[in-house]
């Protein structure tokens, strides 16, 4: 675990090597909540009474994938990130259930517990499905929907890289050779950002080895036939999502074309779609700058 003057100068470094400036420094509030008889884990970034921005990360991170995008956002909105179900330092599902109909509940889950009105919903790749799942339920309760480098239709080659990374060998003897593990998936991260970012999302065993955070059991058997019922979920209902959304796709992600993005954005009563440069699958990590740069202005456009 990295010490409170560790994490601040990360965020420090993040900021700074993303050209960015924070008024401020801080770091949020580590609370817990039971949803649905699960515990979950989330970060309070601030600033109650200000309009709530939920994030949601992708699958096998955890909520501080966010850090730098909610520290630019806390003196204008409250940010909040969830760890979501088997991710962080939320507890693991005990039947392994990581279905899209239960990630969805539990969203619903959290923001009827904090009483929260009209969040805008960001949600990256498995966040995003999740948010999507959310919105077409709940369009008219949301201020707004962003989505990072996700859609109905992906690239099953770049989808199949991302799970060969997760799913290779979980026990490793160092933090380092997971960073170099994750240096080779990933040549766009600094290291020394990256070695910190991981610390956040592996656990120390007692053997004195590490291993990811996030529950194994979370890739289900059937994961493409649940992919494909999902897909036709969400084409079948996707008219329903009435609320202004916005689409980013990564210039150089391999999981999301702009053919993707633009096709779904086109399907959307209100969603329009922008490509973010230098920057892959995961958006808030290789271009926190680019993200924001893209998200203000929607953020005024929806008014909020």
């Amino acid at each position: 675990m990295l010490t409170e003057a560790e994490q601040i100068e990360h965020l420090e470094l993040a900021t700074s090597l993303a050209g960015l400036k924070a008024p401020q420094i801080v770091l949020p509030e580590s609370h817990h909540i039971v949803i649905h008889r699960m515990r979950f884990h989330y970060l309070d970034w601030g600033t109650r009474g200000r309009h709530p921005i939920v994030f949601l990360h992708g699958g096998g991170l955890n909520a501080h994938t966010w850090d730098v995008v909610a520290l630019m956002l806390r003196g204008e909105y409250h940010c909040l990130a969830l760890d979501q179900r088997g991710h962080g330092d939320s507890e693991w599902e005990p039947t392994a259930d990581y279905s899209h109909d239960k990630q969805v509940q539990d969203i619903e889950g959290f923001i009827e517990k904090l009483g929260l009105e009209r969040p805008l919903l960001v949600g990256h790749s498995m966040g995003g499905f999740a948010a999507i799942g959310y919105a077409i339920a709940h369009a008219d309760k949301l201020a707004g929907l962003v989505l990072v480098d996700v859609g109905p239709e992906l690239s099953m080659d770049g989808a199949k890289r991302i799970r060969d990374f997760v799913s290779q060998d979980r026990v490793l003897d160092s933090v380092d050779a997971f960073v170099e593990r994750a240096m080779a998936f990933n040549p766009r991260r600094n290291p020394t950002l990256l070695r910190r970012s991981l610390m956040h999302n592996l656990r120390r065993l007692p053997n004195g080895k590490w291993t990811w955070k996030h529950d194994p059991n979370r890739m289900s058997p059937d994961l493409m036939k649940e992919r494909v019922e999902r897909t036709r979920q969400i084409q079948r209902d996707i008219h329903q999502i009435s609320c202004k959304t916005l689409i980013m796709r990564g210039e150089h992600s391999d999981i999301f074309s702009d053919a993707n993005a633009r096709k779904f954005a086109e399907s959307l009563p209100a969603g329009r779609w922008i490509k973010i440069p230098n920057a892959g699958h995961t958006i808030q990590g290789d271009n926190p700058a680019g993200l924001l740069e893209a998200l203000r202005p929607f953020l005024r456009e929806i008014g909020i």
